[in-house]
């Protein structure tokens, strides 16, 4: 992909996020999202995310597509856990309306990086927003908003 221009900054809403981009990469379109690459973001310790971002920026914040990957064949619960830590939810789940219409089309999780394993793990400043559609479809994906604050 060609280099952004100067001043260039990627920032969609959460309704964006959803609406636009989630909804054509689950619907296949991926050439039509090519600015968010597909990354197991748990495969990957946060420090080492920047070099999957197709946006290239001084600034530690990136979004990606990340495929969900639960703990078990048969379970619900979702696997966050890297080689050197995890990734703790915090806060209540938010609701994302849609504009104009106030209907919910997906939820927003805030995530929280921890060095070490979940009994003794590290606050880091690492922060993760996950965003998932209210409908499901075949290729589910969510979309994740990696930021160091």
């Amino acid at each position: 992909m060609e280099s952004m221009p100067v001043g260039f900054r990627f920032h969609p809403t959460d309704e964006e996020l959803v609406s636009h981009y989630l909804r054509l990469k689950m619907e296949g379109n991926d050439s039509q999202v090519h600015i968010i690459p597909e990354v197991n973001v748990c495969k990957w310790e946060p420090s080492d995310l920047a070099k999957f971002s197709v946006i290239k920026s001084d600034d530690q914040e990136w979004f990606f597509f990340s495929p969900r990957d639960f703990k078990s064949s048969n379970s619900n619960r979702t696997n966050r856990a890297t080689k050197s830590g995890y990734w703790k939810v915090t806060g209540k789940d938010r609701k994302i309306k849609a504009r104009g219409t106030n209907n919910v089309i997906g939820t927003k999780k805030t995530l929280v990086f921890h060095r070490g394993r979940v009994r003794d793990g590290v606050r880091t400043s690492w922060v993760m927003h996950e965003c998932q559609p209210t409908v499901t479809l075949p290729h589910q994906v969510d979309g994740v908003h990696v930021k160091c604050s």
